[in-house]
């Protein structure tokens, strides 16, 4: 005959047996994989087709060193975060793909082009492919390193003032270092290399804000007066959405740099929405930031040339308004379905293959093909904030929405810029586009990404208290209970 509580703890073991063994969903993730895989060999496959109508061993250099980094990512995550959501890391491959099928279709059409004109040509895949293994060192540094997110808040004070110093430097620097290049001064340049610190400090401030949001949140959940059936927030609180604002418009002034300012403050204040549940503060956000951009537009040229050339590209098309200009041309020639793979000319945008290269894939695979890589972003934002919303933290719930509003902030600039539904900007599409800066720090995010969805989805493999025999009532001695005040 069992013991009092043998029950009990046999339950516990069971229960503990169950977790250990639940699945990790990593063989859902590597056929994922192997699925984007074969999407990006037969887009490869496409593009050499129908530019060069033959086939090279190129696209099988380029297909094995894509096979071999992500098999890697996948081993890497795999084995130090098991339980991460299974579909974050192959929608990360297939964009990555994606954007290195146009980078190599535009490398194509560029090398035809400099044949013709006996010019040299330096291809940009290359180049792209060392970025994303720097980018996947990167990731699996993160994920070793960082065995819990919630460390992260230790240090928040110090990535904040980090962040900063990473956001507004290059608009101290001289232009010797700190070039402006293509309108906007958010470079550095030493020698052959260069980097976007901001980039880097949108991580870094994420963390920052976070860890605040968690230590300071009964700050803003205080109302002040109310005003026409609003509780607004009182004047002594105000001090840190004024000080992110002020941040915002320095870069906006100083660097040239619309979307960052705009991707910084938008993300700032969802975040302070999600610690809150007060809409006011993204009232009063708004406000301020529209008020800013006013400013800026009344005191600066540039910005109001950038407004200029937004509202009517035609006007200046031979300066200001080219870009824009031709990048509605190609969304225009590609239509509903597209020119195919190969058989467009997105070549014709200048930077087509960074900043503008949502373009290109609207022009060579249509409204579907890019609506179709839109929805491959809001899937990998989902799955963020899904995995926010089930970590059971609260840091963790801050950082993990913040960082998926962050690219859903970033992507939103990028096509909105290209559209034309709001002033262009020197954002590049997250994975899709050429250049080290972003890919470095998106793979970072993705990294901590995954491990708060580790950590959401870890089943807990801790033993289950033990019942405690209860004391007859009769034999239980007294205790004193004092009332609260």
């Amino acid at each position: 005959m069992a013991e009092p509580g043998s029950a009990g703890l046999l339950a516990g073991q069971s229960g503990d047996a169950q977790d250990r063994t639940a699945p990790t969903r990593r063989g859902t993730e590597l056929s994922m994989l192997a699925f984007a895989a074969g999407l990006v060999t037969a887009a490869l496959m496409l593009v050499e087709g129908n530019q060069n109508e033959s086939l090279s061993l190129r696209i099988l250099w380029y297909g094995l060193a894509y096979l071999a980094l992500f098999g890697i990512a996948h081993l890497a995550v795999r084995k130090f975060a098991p339980y991460a959501d299974p579909l974050i890391l192959p929608c990360v491959a297939l964009l990555n793909g994606i954007g290195l099928v146009m980078i190599y279709r535009l490398d194509l059409a560029g090398a035809e082009s400099a044949l013709q004109s006996n010019e040299e040509f330096q291809n940009a895949v290359p180049k792209q492919i060392l970025w994303t293994t720097i980018a996947l060192l990167m990731f699996l540094a993160v994920l070793y390193v960082l065995k819990d997110h919630r460390t992260l808040t230790r240090y928040g004070y110090t990535f904040g003032l980090v962040g900063l110093f990473m956001l507004g430097v290059p608009a101290v620097l001289p232009s010797v270092i700190a070039p402006t290049i293509n309108g906007a001064k958010i470079w550095l340049v030493v020698g052959p290399l260069s980097i976007q610190p901001g980039e880097f400090a949108k991580i870094l401030l994420l963390i920052f804000f976070a860890a605040f949001l968690v230590s300071k949140r009964d700050l803003f959940m205080a109302a002040g007066r109310r005003v026409m059936g609003i509780d607004l927030p009182r004047a002594r609180d105000l001090g840190p959405i004024l000080f992110c604002w002020a941040v915002s418009v320095m870069v906006l002034v100083a660097e040239k740099d619309l979307g960052s300012s705009l991707l910084f403050f938008g993300t700032v204040l969802v975040m302070l929405y999600v610690a809150t549940e007060r809409a006011i503060w993204v009232a009063v956000g708004l406000a301020l930031f529209v008020g800013g951009c006013l400013l800026a537009y009344q005191l600066f040229g540039h910005v109001q040339v950038r407004v200029a050339s937004w509202l009517d590209p035609f006007a200046d098309y031979d300066r200001g308004g080219y870009q824009i200009a031709q990048a509605l041309f190609g969304l225009g020639t590609g239509g509903v379905g597209g020119t195919g793979l190969g058989a467009g000319r997105p070549d014709m945008v200048p930077l087509a293959n960074s900043d503008f290269i949502t373009a290109a894939i609207g022009e060579e695979l249509g409204f579907i093909g890019l609506a179709a890589v839109l929805l491959v972003y809001m899937l990998l934002a989902m799955r963020g904030l899904r995995s926010a919303i089930a970590v059971r933290d609260t840091f963790g719930k801050l950082l993990g929405g913040g960082l998926s509003f962050a690219l859903l902030m970033q992507v939103f600039v990028v096509v909105g810029g290209v559209t034309k539904l709001i002033p262009m900007t020197g954002i590049t599409a997250p994975f899709l586009s050429a250049g080290g800066s972003s890919l470095l720090a998106n793979y970072v995010l993705v990294a901590l990404l995954l491990r708060i969805s580790d950590a959401a989805r870890r089943p807990q493999t801790g033993q289950r208290p033990k019942p405690v025999n209860q004391v007859p009532i009769a034999e239980a001695g007294t205790v004193m209970v004092e009332r609260p005040q």
